[in-house]
């Protein structure tokens, strides 16, 4: 009943602090508010949530970065995939050994191999804390698609990173040469094992529905159960089950193309995933807050092993850490961005204010989120013989710290510095958009045709099936029309304002079913399907 008890309020927490973060006079992130409710219930119970390292990291990275692969756009990653690449490899290999070289240096008492394992779990940015930063201040879609970007690969690179640095302080030995080799077949495997599984899955699930039907919800938990199954097949032959379920997610994309399911399980399986995803990072921070007041409570032993005996050395360090990877990320996003968005630019004019705030801007977006939390609860109790590992409780500390003021300093800095700016342009998409709309109409138009010859044939009453087909023959033939007679503009606005009165009208036919049902002159079966209906209409103006 405790474990219970205290998934519930973790729970409930999560709730409260989307409203407590909408609600609140100045934007604070729903992140911050999360660890704050964390708090305040580690403080107002006596439960202790013990957390199990392997069973923390299989419970929430495998579905988060599974996510986090399928909805990624993949055109536009790929536009910038060079920046992207650069920020979550090159920028990622920097940080572990700089940051690693640096945290030794200043807390000597660290072994090496801990100190490389720290600076690997800092080293993943989180998209959905920047978004949440950054909720009241538009981010322009490029930047935001190149952070994504960089958070998807970078929380594979550095969590991959970390392996190898609990492996050489687990084992006390490290080997360039077997790393490597070690490398290649833990992220070879891996998201080999991760593209396999997703098509073997989704090959069954759809020779299963053609022959015997489709049901939603075993369709639903199907999708859940692969960034699980992935992540334990990797585990199972030793590869790296975080970047199976990477692969995982990015298959799914490609797979769902030419096995498509129902719109209803679509549906319902994308607000599945939403909560999900929501709860997850939600509980991960909330956790956070939870384990505070001990992390705090224990600050004394903790800054002790540093060889100082106040608690505020704690305080330097996280500064200290947080200064550096700052200062690494700034530079490395200028000489990114200055070498490919920025080349455009002449070699002899200077770079634009707008580029500075730019760069700024990108540097301040590295904000260390639930990845980061999630990878340094996973390391060990214990080492191979069995005694404490060295500097977990100081390694969990600075981490959480790092969290925190990252989120501090972005939530202040960045709507600042991303009010009024933009991107360097790049080509519309219109074009595209407008060529697809004119080539699924003719596809409309002429199964139409077929379908209603087929159905007119040796029938009395054909008029009835040639007069409808062409009714809505016609609402394809204008669409067509208005794309490829420059008439786009136009159509695009007459669609705008449609939406607007679709809109209007939608909300009152909300309110005249609520006032029929209070009134009892429908029942609640008409009521739900009515309501279901205007859902439907009302998503899709909304778009």
């Amino acid at each position: 009943m405790e474990s219970v008890s205290i998934v519930l309020f973790l729970l409930l927490a999560v709730v409260i602090s989307g409203a407590v973060s909408r609600m609140l006079p100045v934007s604070i992130p729903t992140p911050l508010v999360q660890i704050l409710l964390g708090g305040v219930i580690g403080l107002s119970t006596s439960y202790r949530v013990e957390l199990d390292p392997e069973l923390f990291l299989l419970l929430f990275l495998p579905p988060l970065l599974f996510l986090d692969g399928w909805r990624i756009p993949k055109d536009e990653l790929l536009k910038d995939v060079s920046t992207v690449v650069e920020l979550a490899l090159g920028l990622v290999l920097m940080t572990v050994i700089g940051m690693g070289l640096f945290i030794h240096w200043m807390i000597p008492a660290m072994p090496l191999a801990v100190a490389f394992a720290l600076a690997a779990v800092v080293s993943p940015t989180d998209p959905i804390a920047v978004s949440a930063i950054a909720a009241r201040v538009p981010i322009p879609k490029r930047m935001m698609h190149i952070l994504e970007g960089e958070s998807l690969l970078n929380d594979a690179s550095g969590l991959v990173c970390l392996r190898f640095a609990i492996a050489a302080a687990l084992t006390g030995t490290f080997s360039a040469g077997a790393a490597t080799l070690n490398f290649l077949w833990v992220a070879g495997a891996g998201l080999a094992i991760g593209v396999l599984v997703t098509l073997v899955v989704t090959r069954a699930k759809a020779w299963v529905t053609k022959r015997w039907g489709e049901d939603s919800g075993s369709q639903i938990l199907v999708s859940l159960l692969i960034p699980f199954g992935s992540y334990l097949v990797a585990e199972h032959v030793h590869a790296s089950g975080i970047l199976a379920a990477v692969s995982a997610g990015v298959t799914m994309t490609f797979a769902e193309i030419s096995r498509q399911a129902m719109a209803v399980t679509r549906m319902r399986r994308n607000s599945v995933w939403d909560t999900i995803q929501f709860s997850l990072n939600g509980i991960i921070f909330v956790l956070l807050g939870e384990q505070l007041p001990a992390i705090l409570a224990g600050a004394k032993q903790t800054v002790a092993v540093t060889g100082h005996s106040q608690p505020w050395w704690l305080a330097i360090y996280i500064v200290a850490i947080v200064t550096g990877l700052a200062a690494l990320r700034f530079l490395w996003v200028w000489a990114s961005l200055k070498f490919t968005i920025l080349r455009r630019r002449q070699k002899d004019v200077p770079i634009h204010s707008t580029d500075w705030r730019l760069i700024a801007a990108m540097s301040f977006a590295g904000v260390r989120g639930a990845i980061t939390l999630a990878g340094v609860l996973t390391i060990p109790l214990v080492l191979n013989d069995g005694t404490p590992f060295p500097a977990r409780d100081l390694a969990i500390f600075l981490a959480a710290g790092v969290i925190i003021a990252s989120l501090v300093l972005a939530s202040i800095a960045l709507p600042i510095l991303l009010k009024g700016l933009t991107m360097p342009p790049e080509p519309s998409k219109q074009a595209e958009e407008d060529q697809a709309r004119i080539a699924t109409a003719e596809a409309a138009i002429q199964a139409i045709e077929r379908h209603q010859h087929a159905l007119a044939e040796d029938r009395g009453d054909a008029d009835l099936y040639a007069t409808t087909g062409a009714r809505a023959m016609d609402f394809y033939r204008e669409r067509i029309e208005g794309l490829s007679e420059g008439q786009a503009v136009q159509m695009r606005l007459q669609d705008r304002l449609f939406s607007q009165f679709r809109l209007v009208g939608v909300k009152a036919e909300r309110a005249a079913i609520a006032q029929l049902v209070r009134g009892r002159r429908i029942g609640s079966e008409t009521a739900r399907k009515l309501t279901r209906e205007l859902d439907l209409a009302e998503a899709r103006h909304q778009g």
